[in-house]
Protein backbone atom coordinates (compact mmCIF):
# COMPACT_ATOMS: atom_id res chain seq x y z
CA UNK A 1 0.00 0.00 0.00
CA UNK A 2 1.52 3.19 -1.00
CA UNK A 3 1.18 6.02 1.95
CA UNK A 4 -1.92 7.47 3.09
CA UNK A 5 -0.60 9.45 6.00
CA UNK A 6 2.46 11.77 6.53
CA UNK A 7 5.19 9.50 6.46
CA UNK A 8 7.51 11.97 8.17
CA UNK A 9 7.35 8.25 10.71
CA UNK A 10 5.36 8.42 13.50
CA UNK A 11 5.01 6.71 16.51
CA UNK A 12 1.72 5.62 18.48
CA UNK A 13 1.58 4.29 22.06
CA UNK A 14 -1.18 2.21 22.26
CA UNK A 15 -3.51 1.71 25.56
CA UNK A 16 -6.10 -0.37 25.37
CA UNK A 17 -8.22 -1.09 28.75
CA UNK A 18 -6.82 -3.47 31.46
CA UNK A 19 -8.35 -7.03 32.23
CA UNK A 20 -8.34 -8.68 35.79
CA UNK A 21 -5.74 -11.90 34.30
CA UNK A 22 -3.57 -9.08 32.47
CA UNK A 23 -0.61 -8.96 34.38
CA UNK A 24 1.97 -8.15 32.00
CA UNK A 25 2.53 -5.26 30.08
CA UNK A 26 3.05 -4.50 26.71
CA UNK A 27 4.67 -1.43 25.11
CA UNK A 28 4.25 -1.15 21.21
CA UNK A 29 5.20 1.76 18.91
CA UNK A 30 3.91 2.34 15.34
CA UNK A 31 5.65 3.90 12.61
CA UNK A 32 4.94 4.52 8.59
CA UNK A 33 1.37 2.90 6.77
CA UNK A 34 -2.65 3.08 8.12
CA UNK A 35 -1.86 -1.12 7.74
CA UNK A 36 0.84 -0.71 10.09
CA UNK A 37 -1.95 0.93 12.61
CA UNK A 38 -4.20 -1.78 12.22
CA UNK A 39 -1.68 -4.21 12.58
CA UNK A 40 -0.51 -3.30 15.86
CA UNK A 41 -4.75 -3.67 17.08
CA UNK A 42 -4.87 -6.74 15.83
CA UNK A 43 -1.33 -7.47 17.80
CA UNK A 44 -2.53 -5.99 21.05
CA UNK A 45 -5.79 -7.97 20.71
CA UNK A 46 -3.49 -11.41 20.61
CA UNK A 47 -1.84 -10.38 23.57
CA UNK A 48 -4.69 -9.59 25.12
CA UNK A 49 -5.67 -12.64 25.27
CA UNK A 50 -2.15 -13.62 26.57
CA UNK A 51 -2.66 -11.72 29.52
CA UNK A 52 -0.83 -8.49 28.19
CA UNK A 53 -2.13 -5.19 29.27
CA UNK A 54 -0.63 -2.43 27.74
CA UNK A 55 1.38 0.76 29.10
CA UNK A 56 2.53 4.07 28.11
CA UNK A 57 5.27 3.72 30.31
CA UNK A 58 8.23 2.42 28.53
CA UNK A 59 10.38 1.53 31.83
CA UNK A 60 7.69 -0.91 33.17
CA UNK A 61 7.07 -3.14 30.19
CA UNK A 62 7.56 -6.55 29.54
CA UNK A 63 7.54 -6.61 26.03
CA UNK A 64 8.48 -4.20 24.24
CA UNK A 65 7.39 -4.26 20.36
CA UNK A 66 7.73 -1.58 17.74
CA UNK A 67 5.68 -1.86 14.05
CA UNK A 68 8.30 -1.25 11.53
CA UNK A 69 8.50 0.44 8.02
CA UNK A 70 10.93 -0.09 5.31
CA UNK A 71 8.95 1.84 2.64
CA UNK A 72 11.75 4.57 3.24
CA UNK A 73 15.39 5.20 4.87
CA UNK A 74 14.15 7.82 7.08
CA UNK A 75 11.38 4.79 8.49
CA UNK A 76 14.21 2.54 8.87
CA UNK A 77 17.29 5.05 10.94
CA UNK A 78 13.74 6.39 13.15
CA UNK A 79 13.36 2.62 14.26
CA UNK A 80 16.75 2.00 14.78
CA UNK A 81 17.02 4.92 17.48
CA UNK A 82 14.45 4.15 19.13
CA UNK A 83 16.02 0.28 19.60
CA UNK A 84 18.83 2.05 21.01
CA UNK A 85 16.61 3.66 23.32
CA UNK A 86 14.88 0.52 24.34
CA UNK A 87 18.56 -0.88 24.68
CA UNK A 88 19.49 1.74 27.28
CA UNK A 89 16.08 1.03 29.43
CA UNK A 90 16.73 -2.72 29.48
CA UNK A 91 19.82 -2.21 30.76
CA UNK A 92 17.66 -0.96 33.73
CA UNK A 93 15.08 -3.60 33.31
CA UNK A 94 16.92 -6.55 31.82
CA UNK A 95 13.47 -8.75 32.09
CA UNK A 96 12.25 -6.75 29.39
CA UNK A 97 11.78 -8.31 25.50
CA UNK A 98 11.95 -6.57 22.49
CA UNK A 99 10.37 -7.14 19.63
CA UNK A 100 10.59 -5.97 15.99
CA UNK A 101 7.37 -6.24 13.86
CA UNK A 102 6.65 -5.81 10.36
CA UNK A 103 8.14 -4.96 6.89
CA UNK A 104 11.45 -4.42 8.42
CA UNK A 105 11.03 -7.61 10.38
CA UNK A 106 10.38 -9.66 7.63
CA UNK A 107 13.25 -7.50 4.96
CA UNK A 108 16.01 -7.73 7.31
CA UNK A 109 15.07 -11.14 9.28
CA UNK A 110 18.23 -12.66 11.23
CA UNK A 111 20.30 -9.26 10.85
CA UNK A 112 18.03 -7.72 13.88
CA UNK A 113 19.00 -10.80 16.25
CA UNK A 114 22.72 -10.41 15.28
CA UNK A 115 23.47 -7.31 14.83
CA UNK A 116 20.76 -5.24 17.11
CA UNK A 117 21.32 -7.07 20.53
CA UNK A 118 19.01 -5.94 21.64
CA UNK A 119 16.21 -7.54 20.04
CA UNK A 120 14.90 -11.32 21.58
CA UNK A 121 12.12 -11.36 18.59
CA UNK A 122 11.59 -10.81 14.89
CA UNK A 123 8.27 -11.63 13.56
CA UNK A 124 6.83 -10.02 9.82
CA UNK A 125 3.22 -8.76 9.13
CA UNK A 126 1.94 -12.46 8.33
CA UNK A 127 3.25 -13.89 11.45
CA UNK A 128 1.34 -12.25 14.64
CA UNK A 129 -1.10 -14.99 15.45
CA UNK A 130 2.17 -17.34 16.19
CA UNK A 131 3.50 -14.51 18.59
CA UNK A 132 1.88 -16.51 21.99
CA UNK A 133 4.53 -19.19 20.75
CA UNK A 134 7.29 -16.69 19.98
CA UNK A 135 6.88 -15.27 23.66
CA UNK A 136 7.12 -18.61 25.09
CA UNK A 137 10.62 -19.26 22.94
CA UNK A 138 11.95 -15.60 24.66
CA UNK A 139 10.51 -16.80 27.62
CA UNK A 140 12.80 -20.18 27.73
CA UNK A 141 15.78 -17.48 26.52
CA UNK A 142 16.06 -18.55 22.78
CA UNK A 143 15.67 -15.74 20.18
CA UNK A 144 12.58 -16.37 17.98
CA UNK A 145 11.97 -15.14 14.36
CA UNK A 146 9.04 -15.92 12.05
CA UNK A 147 8.68 -13.96 8.81
CA UNK A 148 6.63 -16.28 6.65
CA UNK A 149 4.21 -14.90 4.71
CA UNK A 150 0.68 -16.69 3.98
CA UNK A 151 -1.65 -17.03 0.76
CA UNK A 152 -4.59 -15.94 2.56
CA UNK A 153 -6.05 -13.06 4.43
CA UNK A 154 -4.20 -13.78 8.00
CA UNK A 155 -6.49 -11.91 10.51
CA UNK A 156 -10.09 -11.97 9.24
CA UNK A 157 -11.03 -13.62 12.36
CA UNK A 158 -9.27 -11.48 14.86
CA UNK A 159 -11.27 -8.66 16.32
CA UNK A 160 -8.71 -5.60 16.68
CA UNK A 161 -8.49 -3.37 19.87
CA UNK A 162 -9.54 -0.21 18.69
CA UNK A 163 -6.11 1.62 20.26
CA UNK A 164 -5.56 5.27 20.75
CA UNK A 165 -8.99 5.48 19.37
CA UNK A 166 -10.98 8.59 19.20
CA UNK A 167 -14.47 6.63 19.29
CA UNK A 168 -15.23 7.83 15.83
CA UNK A 169 -13.33 6.35 13.34
CA UNK A 170 -11.74 3.21 12.85
CA UNK A 171 -9.57 1.16 9.65
CA UNK A 172 -11.11 -1.95 8.83
CA UNK A 173 -8.48 -3.74 6.62
CA UNK A 174 -10.12 -5.60 3.53
CA UNK A 175 -6.77 -6.91 1.95
CA UNK A 176 -3.00 -8.07 2.37
CA UNK A 177 -0.15 -7.53 -0.24
CA UNK A 178 -0.06 -6.62 -3.61
CA UNK A 179 1.02 -7.87 -7.28
CA UNK A 180 2.13 -4.79 -8.66
CA UNK A 181 5.74 -5.22 -7.92
CA UNK A 182 6.58 -1.16 -8.83
CA UNK A 183 10.34 -1.38 -9.01
CA UNK A 184 11.31 1.48 -6.27
CA UNK A 185 8.89 -0.44 -3.32
CA UNK A 186 9.44 -3.63 -0.85
CA UNK A 187 5.74 -3.89 -0.05
CA UNK A 188 5.97 -6.99 -1.97
CA UNK A 189 8.65 -8.99 -0.47
CA UNK A 190 7.68 -7.88 2.96
CA UNK A 191 3.73 -8.10 2.51
CA UNK A 192 3.78 -11.00 0.27
CA UNK A 193 1.26 -11.35 -2.63
CA UNK A 194 -2.60 -10.26 -2.91
CA UNK A 195 -4.80 -11.83 -1.16
CA UNK A 196 -8.29 -10.53 0.24
CA UNK A 197 -10.46 -11.03 2.94
CA UNK A 198 -14.08 -12.73 3.26
CA UNK A 199 -16.63 -9.71 2.89
CA UNK A 200 -19.08 -11.60 5.32
CA UNK A 201 -16.23 -10.66 8.00
CA UNK A 202 -15.50 -7.65 6.98
CA UNK A 203 -19.64 -6.61 7.25
CA UNK A 204 -19.32 -7.81 10.52
CA UNK A 205 -16.55 -5.61 11.55
CA UNK A 206 -18.41 -2.85 10.32
CA UNK A 207 -21.54 -3.99 12.07
CA UNK A 208 -19.91 -4.13 15.28
CA UNK A 209 -18.27 -0.92 15.00
CA UNK A 210 -21.26 0.67 14.26
CA UNK A 211 -22.80 -0.55 17.43
CA UNK A 212 -20.07 0.59 19.41
CA UNK A 213 -20.76 4.06 18.16
CA UNK A 214 -18.38 3.90 15.48
CA UNK A 215 -19.47 6.97 12.62
CA UNK A 216 -16.94 6.34 10.16
CA UNK A 217 -14.57 3.76 9.00
CA UNK A 218 -11.37 3.50 6.32
CA UNK A 219 -11.51 0.19 4.31
CA UNK A 220 -7.80 -0.72 4.44
CA UNK A 221 -5.27 -2.16 1.54
CA UNK A 222 -2.22 -1.80 0.02
CA UNK A 223 -4.13 -1.81 -3.08
CA UNK A 224 -7.91 -1.73 -2.32
CA UNK A 225 -8.82 -1.75 -5.95
CA UNK A 226 -7.44 -5.16 -6.68
CA UNK A 227 -9.63 -6.86 -3.84
CA UNK A 228 -11.36 -10.16 -5.11
CA UNK A 229 -13.28 -12.73 -2.45
CA UNK A 230 -13.67 -16.06 -4.35
CA UNK A 231 -13.24 -18.19 -1.15
CA UNK A 232 -9.79 -17.55 -0.56
CA UNK A 233 -6.20 -17.65 -1.77
CA UNK A 234 -4.10 -15.07 -3.56
CA UNK A 235 -5.73 -12.83 -6.46
CA UNK A 236 -3.01 -14.43 -9.15
CA UNK A 237 -4.56 -17.77 -8.60
CA UNK A 238 -8.12 -16.39 -9.24
CA UNK A 239 -7.84 -18.07 -13.05
CA UNK A 240 -7.56 -21.61 -11.04
CA UNK A 241 -10.92 -21.16 -9.39
CA UNK A 242 -14.05 -22.99 -10.29
CA UNK A 243 -16.59 -21.28 -12.54
CA UNK A 244 -19.31 -21.35 -9.09
CA UNK A 245 -16.77 -19.35 -7.38
CA UNK A 246 -16.24 -16.71 -10.35
CA UNK A 247 -19.33 -16.58 -10.53
CA UNK A 248 -19.47 -15.37 -6.90
CA UNK A 249 -16.93 -13.56 -6.96
CA UNK A 250 -16.75 -10.07 -5.29
CA UNK A 251 -14.98 -7.27 -6.50
CA UNK A 252 -13.79 -3.69 -4.84
CA UNK A 253 -17.15 -2.02 -6.61
CA UNK A 254 -19.24 -4.91 -5.11
CA UNK A 255 -17.47 -4.86 -1.97
CA UNK A 256 -17.94 -0.59 -1.93
CA UNK A 257 -21.32 -1.44 -2.43
CA UNK A 258 -22.10 -3.98 0.06
CA UNK A 259 -20.04 -1.78 2.77
CA UNK A 260 -22.64 1.10 2.16
CA UNK A 261 -25.67 -0.47 2.59
CA UNK A 262 -24.78 -2.18 5.52
CA UNK A 263 -24.91 1.19 7.38
CA UNK A 264 -26.30 3.78 5.50
CA UNK A 265 -25.41 6.45 8.29
CA UNK A 266 -21.93 5.09 8.83
CA UNK A 267 -19.20 7.48 6.52
CA UNK A 268 -17.33 4.91 4.34
CA UNK A 269 -13.74 6.06 3.05
CA UNK A 270 -10.86 3.89 1.29
CA UNK A 271 -7.03 3.91 0.60
CA UNK A 272 -5.01 3.56 -0.85
CA UNK A 273 -6.09 3.49 -4.61
CA UNK A 274 -3.63 2.24 -7.86
CA UNK A 275 -4.55 4.16 -11.15
CA UNK A 276 -3.95 1.00 -13.34
CA UNK A 277 -7.10 -0.96 -10.85
CA UNK A 278 -9.77 1.64 -10.64
CA UNK A 279 -12.56 1.12 -11.92
CA UNK A 280 -15.31 3.39 -13.52
CA UNK A 281 -17.67 1.06 -11.80
CA UNK A 282 -16.13 1.84 -8.38
CA UNK A 283 -16.50 5.24 -8.99
CA UNK A 284 -20.10 5.21 -10.16
CA UNK A 285 -20.81 2.99 -7.28
CA UNK A 286 -19.15 6.40 -5.43
CA UNK A 287 -21.34 8.68 -6.81
CA UNK A 288 -24.31 6.32 -5.68
CA UNK A 289 -24.59 6.35 -2.06
CA UNK A 290 -23.95 9.96 0.06
CA UNK A 291 -22.27 8.27 3.01
CA UNK A 292 -19.38 6.97 0.65
CA UNK A 293 -16.89 9.84 1.26
CA UNK A 294 -15.87 11.91 -2.09
CA UNK A 295 -12.03 11.79 -1.59
CA UNK A 296 -9.87 9.67 -3.58
CA UNK A 297 -6.03 8.75 -2.76
CA UNK A 298 -4.56 7.87 -5.90
CA UNK A 299 -0.91 7.72 -6.15
CA UNK A 300 0.82 8.90 -9.16
CA UNK A 301 4.82 8.73 -7.96
CA UNK A 302 5.95 11.15 -11.45
CA UNK A 303 4.20 12.99 -14.45
CA UNK A 304 6.78 11.56 -17.21
CA UNK A 305 5.59 8.81 -19.13
CA UNK A 306 9.67 7.33 -19.17
CA UNK A 307 9.88 7.75 -15.16
CA UNK A 308 6.79 5.47 -14.83
CA UNK A 309 7.80 2.79 -17.20
CA UNK A 310 11.25 2.18 -15.20
CA UNK A 311 9.00 2.39 -11.76
CA UNK A 312 6.55 -0.30 -13.50
CA UNK A 313 3.84 2.01 -12.98
CA UNK A 314 1.65 0.04 -15.49
CA UNK A 315 -0.57 3.72 -16.27
CA UNK A 316 0.72 6.39 -18.81
CA UNK A 317 0.48 9.99 -17.93
CA UNK A 318 -2.50 10.09 -20.26
CA UNK A 319 -4.26 7.34 -19.08
CA UNK A 320 -3.67 9.19 -15.52
CA UNK A 321 -5.52 12.25 -17.00
CA UNK A 322 -8.25 10.28 -18.53
CA UNK A 323 -8.67 8.53 -14.82
CA UNK A 324 -8.92 11.94 -13.29
CA UNK A 325 -11.57 13.98 -16.13
CA UNK A 326 -13.84 10.14 -15.32
CA UNK A 327 -13.55 11.12 -12.15
CA UNK A 328 -14.30 14.77 -12.26
CA UNK A 329 -17.36 14.21 -14.29
CA UNK A 330 -19.50 11.58 -12.19
CA UNK A 331 -18.43 12.98 -9.00
CA UNK A 332 -17.73 16.78 -9.58
CA UNK A 333 -16.66 17.83 -5.97
CA UNK A 334 -14.73 15.02 -5.24
CA UNK A 335 -11.18 15.22 -3.95
CA UNK A 336 -8.05 13.61 -5.05
CA UNK A 337 -4.61 13.54 -3.01
CA UNK A 338 -1.12 11.78 -4.50
CA UNK A 339 1.69 10.36 -3.52
CA UNK A 340 4.92 11.78 -5.50
CA UNK A 341 8.69 10.27 -5.42
CA UNK A 342 11.24 12.62 -6.82
CA UNK A 343 14.68 11.78 -8.08
CA UNK A 344 14.26 8.49 -9.23
CA UNK A 345 17.16 7.25 -11.31
CA UNK A 346 18.01 8.83 -14.10
CA UNK A 347 15.11 11.85 -13.63
CA UNK A 348 15.93 14.82 -16.00
CA UNK A 349 15.23 18.37 -15.64
CA UNK A 350 12.15 17.58 -18.48
CA UNK A 351 10.76 14.58 -16.51
CA UNK A 352 10.55 17.01 -13.57
CA UNK A 353 9.11 19.62 -15.69
CA UNK A 354 6.17 17.11 -16.71
CA UNK A 355 5.38 16.33 -12.61
CA UNK A 356 4.96 19.70 -11.98
CA UNK A 357 2.37 20.55 -15.46
CA UNK A 358 0.86 17.37 -14.05
CA UNK A 359 0.61 18.99 -11.01
CA UNK A 360 -1.20 21.68 -12.45
CA UNK A 361 -3.56 20.05 -14.44
CA UNK A 362 -5.10 17.85 -11.59
CA UNK A 363 -4.42 20.63 -8.95
CA UNK A 364 -4.44 17.80 -5.56
CA UNK A 365 -6.02 18.65 -2.60
CA UNK A 366 -3.39 17.38 -0.83
CA UNK A 367 -0.10 14.93 -1.58
CA UNK A 368 2.77 13.27 0.48
CA UNK A 369 5.58 14.35 -1.58
CA UNK A 370 9.37 12.55 -1.02
CA UNK A 371 12.90 12.22 -2.46
CA UNK A 372 13.43 8.99 -3.42
CA UNK A 373 15.44 6.72 -1.65
CA UNK A 374 17.02 3.28 -2.65
CA UNK A 375 15.35 0.21 -1.05
CA UNK A 376 17.48 -2.88 -0.63
CA UNK A 377 16.09 -5.72 -2.92
CA UNK A 378 14.25 -3.95 -4.95
CA UNK A 379 13.87 -4.31 -8.31
CA UNK A 380 15.33 -0.50 -8.99
CA UNK A 381 18.16 -1.04 -6.52
CA UNK A 382 19.34 -4.26 -8.09
CA UNK A 383 19.10 -2.34 -11.80
CA UNK A 384 19.10 1.42 -11.40
CA UNK A 385 22.13 2.97 -10.18
CA UNK A 386 21.05 6.11 -7.96
CA UNK A 387 22.30 8.91 -9.66
CA UNK A 388 20.43 12.08 -9.20
CA UNK A 389 22.50 14.10 -6.43
CA UNK A 390 21.02 14.82 -3.27
CA UNK A 391 20.81 18.39 -3.92
CA UNK A 392 19.12 18.37 -7.05
CA UNK A 393 16.68 15.92 -5.42
CA UNK A 394 16.02 18.45 -2.32
CA UNK A 395 15.77 21.45 -4.84
CA UNK A 396 13.13 19.39 -7.08
CA UNK A 397 11.63 18.08 -4.20
CA UNK A 398 11.35 21.86 -3.05
CA UNK A 399 9.74 23.30 -5.96
CA UNK A 400 6.95 19.83 -6.28
CA UNK A 401 6.10 20.80 -2.08
CA UNK A 402 5.72 24.48 -2.94
CA UNK A 403 3.15 24.00 -6.03
CA UNK A 404 1.37 21.58 -4.27
CA UNK A 405 0.99 24.60 -1.59
CA UNK A 406 -0.60 26.59 -4.36
CA UNK A 407 -3.13 23.72 -4.93
CA UNK A 408 -3.55 23.47 -1.47
CA UNK A 409 -4.76 26.76 -1.27
CA UNK A 410 -6.38 26.78 -4.29
CA UNK A 411 -8.53 23.85 -3.50
CA UNK A 412 -9.17 24.97 0.20
CA UNK A 413 -10.70 28.61 -0.96
CA UNK A 414 -12.84 27.01 -3.08
CA UNK A 415 -14.96 25.59 -0.05
CA UNK A 416 -15.40 29.48 1.27
CA UNK A 417 -19.17 30.02 1.92
CA UNK A 418 -20.50 26.42 1.66
CA UNK A 419 -22.45 24.45 4.27
CA UNK A 420 -20.84 21.15 4.61
CA UNK A 421 -21.40 18.37 6.91
CA UNK A 422 -18.49 18.07 8.99
CA UNK A 423 -17.99 14.57 11.62
CA UNK A 424 -16.66 15.89 14.97
CA UNK A 425 -13.29 13.49 16.02
CA UNK A 426 -11.91 15.71 18.64
CA UNK A 427 -10.97 18.87 20.16
CA UNK A 428 -9.07 21.29 17.66
CA UNK A 429 -5.54 21.13 19.14
CA UNK A 430 -4.99 24.78 19.20
CA UNK A 431 -8.48 25.71 20.84
CA UNK A 432 -10.24 23.85 23.38
CA UNK A 433 -12.99 26.02 22.41
CA UNK A 434 -12.99 24.66 19.11
CA UNK A 435 -13.90 21.49 17.27
CA UNK A 436 -11.96 19.51 14.67
CA UNK A 437 -13.77 17.04 12.01
CA UNK A 438 -13.82 16.50 8.74
CA UNK A 439 -15.64 16.85 5.18
CA UNK A 440 -16.32 14.15 2.84
CA UNK A 441 -13.28 15.29 1.21
CA UNK A 442 -11.13 15.23 3.95
CA UNK A 443 -10.30 18.43 4.40
CA UNK A 444 -10.04 19.53 8.09
CA UNK A 445 -12.75 21.96 9.54
CA UNK A 446 -12.53 24.06 12.81
CA UNK A 447 -15.75 25.90 14.49
CA UNK A 448 -16.63 26.79 17.77
CA UNK A 449 -18.03 23.65 20.15
CA UNK A 450 -21.25 25.35 21.36
CA UNK A 451 -23.59 22.31 22.69
CA UNK A 452 -22.57 20.26 19.88
CA UNK A 453 -20.43 16.74 20.64
CA UNK A 454 -18.02 14.66 19.41
CA UNK A 455 -19.19 12.14 16.86
CA UNK A 456 -21.85 14.74 15.72
CA UNK A 457 -22.51 15.08 12.06
CA UNK A 458 -22.45 19.31 11.84
CA UNK A 459 -23.21 21.66 9.31
CA UNK A 460 -21.07 23.83 9.04
CA UNK A 461 -20.75 27.11 6.84
CA UNK A 462 -17.18 27.82 5.55
CA UNK A 463 -15.92 31.64 6.30
CA UNK A 464 -12.00 31.19 6.05
CA UNK A 465 -9.31 29.48 5.75
CA UNK A 466 -5.65 28.66 5.83
CA UNK A 467 -4.21 26.57 2.85
CA UNK A 468 -4.52 23.26 4.47
CA UNK A 469 -7.81 23.99 7.52
CA UNK A 470 -11.27 25.44 7.00
CA UNK A 471 -12.49 28.16 9.48
CA UNK A 472 -16.44 28.23 10.05
CA UNK A 473 -19.09 28.30 12.43
CA UNK A 474 -22.03 25.53 13.01
CA UNK A 475 -25.47 26.36 11.59
CA UNK A 476 -26.96 23.16 12.74
CA UNK A 477 -27.13 19.06 13.08
CA UNK A 478 -26.94 17.26 10.19
CA UNK A 479 -29.97 14.33 9.20
CA UNK A 480 -27.59 11.65 9.17
CA UNK A 481 -27.25 12.41 13.15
Amino acid sequence: MEKTIDETVQGSVLDIENKKNNTRKLYIESYGCQMNFSDSEIVASILANEGYSTTKKLEEADLVLVNTCSIREKAELTVRKRLAKFNAVKKINPKMKVGVLGCMAERLKNKFLEEEKIVDMVVGPDAYKDLPNLIQEIDEGRDAVNVVLSKDETYGDVAPVRLNSNGVTALVSITRGCDNMCTFCVVPFTRGRERSRDPHSIIDEINTLWNKGYKEITLLGQNVDSYLWYGGGLKKEFEKATDMQKATSVDFSSLLEMVALAQTKMRIRFSTSNPQDMSLEAIRVMAKYENICNHIHLPVQSGSNRILKAMNRLHTREEYFELIDAIRKIIPDCAISQDMIIGFPTETEEDHKDTLSLMDYVKYEYGYMFSYSERPGTMAARKLEDDIPEDTKQRRLAEVIALQREHCQYRTEQNLGQVQEILIEGASKKSDAHWMGRSSQNTVAIFPKEHYKVGDFVLVKMNDCTSATLLGEAVGLSKNN
